[in-house]
């Protein structure tokens, strides 16, 4: 493994290309030209974002990584680290809808979804969406809420749709979220429930930044930052549904041989049988994995996939899938720790 952080993936420097029993299908000219070009907005996406926020390249890439697979994406880390900021910058980044729900205890199921309104100029009751009838939807500090809200988004996370009294409202395409939370271990929080964690592709843990990084943060502040105004800070949109669409296309060529396949089934049947997980990732956690090994290998430019690319984001697949038992908690085990334990008992194709 490599020591950069486990939400900072880092492209192999020499990555050598697993034998592989068939020859992936090389996309025609015309779609190399379109998905270079997808390729170039996405990385834009990038480096608008980082106009906003410093330091936290890797999890700007894990969200990028999630609009590729079009999975949902929980932020974790302590309030401060900039996390809402993020997931603002890059709803700035993109010529998308993005609507804002802030979670708070007394918050109801029908203030996220939506709600039968009754029409007295009709004579009829009719629906009126919630703030989930968006592309990007920032559910801020989601484990604020109780469970009964938090199960709110369920339905709209699996089945991108809302159904209220018996008639499913679809949701726009493309649609994601992009959820917040402090570390459970803080007062005034609820744990997400299994079901709702195991629908989110990634949880990417915000860190601390580093001495320099937080120089470069209080130098951006005294030269004028604003972080409530990003248009001054020159975030612009440089990508829209149509570069999302061609490149989730692109994605979707990218070549997995046969080796790497039993690789990411090795590596989540290894969770179920780790001393220390009373949990381990489900078939639906080893799709994800491969789901999020592709877009990483598209991203750096390359039509097959590495074991590397399955490495890199083992941890944020898999962290919030699997559950520590009572004894190693008690033993000061962490779940990264664990993963990372797992990973390396698991042999790595050649």
């Amino acid at each position: 493994m490599s020591d950069a952080h486990p939400d900072q993936p880092q492209q192999p420097e020499h990555p050598d290309q697993p034998q592989q029993p068939e020859q992936p299908e090389q996309p025609e000219r015309g779609d190399r030209a379109a998905d270079e070009r997808a390729r170039e907005a996405l990385g834009a996406v990038r480096t608008e974002v980082g106009k906003a926020v410093v330091g936290q390249e890797g999890v700007v890439t894990g969200l990028v990584v999630a609009l590729l697979c079009g999975g949902h994406v929980l932020l974790e880390g302590v309030p401060g680290t900039a996390k809402t900021l993020l997931v603002r910058a890059l709803s700035a980044s993109l010529s998308m809808g993005s609507k804002r729900v802030q979670f708070t205890p007394d918050l109801m199921p029908g203030d996220v979804t939506g709600s039968l309104v009754y029409d007295s100029r009709a004579g009829e009751f009719a629906f009126r969406p919630g703030p989930v009838f968006t592309q990007l939807l920032l559910a801020d500090e989601v484990n604020r809420t109780p469970p009964k809200t938090q199960a709110s988004l369920l339905e709209a996370m699996e089945e991108r749709q809302v159904t209220v009294d018996g008639t499913a409202h679809p949701l726009p395409v493309p649609f994601l979220v992009a959820a917040t939370q402090n570390p459970v271990e803080q007062e005034g929080t609820y744990p997400l429930p299994e079901a709702q964690l195991d629908r989110f592709l990634l949880k990417l843990v915000v860190p601390l930044p580093p001495r320099d990084v937080e120089v470069e943060v209080l130098a951006r502040h005294a030269a004028g930052f604003d972080p409530r105004d990003l248009d001054a800070a020159g975030v612009r949109a440089v990508a829209g549904p149509d570069d999302l669409a061609a490149a989730r296309a692109a994605v979707a060529r990218v070549h997995v041989a046969r080796e790497v396949l039993e690789y990411v089934v090795d590596v989540a049947r290894a969770t179920r049988s780790a001393p220390s997980l009373r949990l381990g990732a489900s078939p639906r956690g080893a799709t994800a994995l491969l789901a999020a090994a592709r877009a990483w290998a598209w991203l750096a430019g390359r039509d097959y996939v590495v074991p590397d690319d399955v490495k890199a984001f083992s941890l944020p697949v898999l962290r919030h899938r699997v559950q520590l038992r009572p004894e190693a908690e008690l033993d000061g085990a962490s779940v990264d720790a664990v993963l990372e334990s797992v990973l390396a008992g698991v042999p790595v194709p050649r």
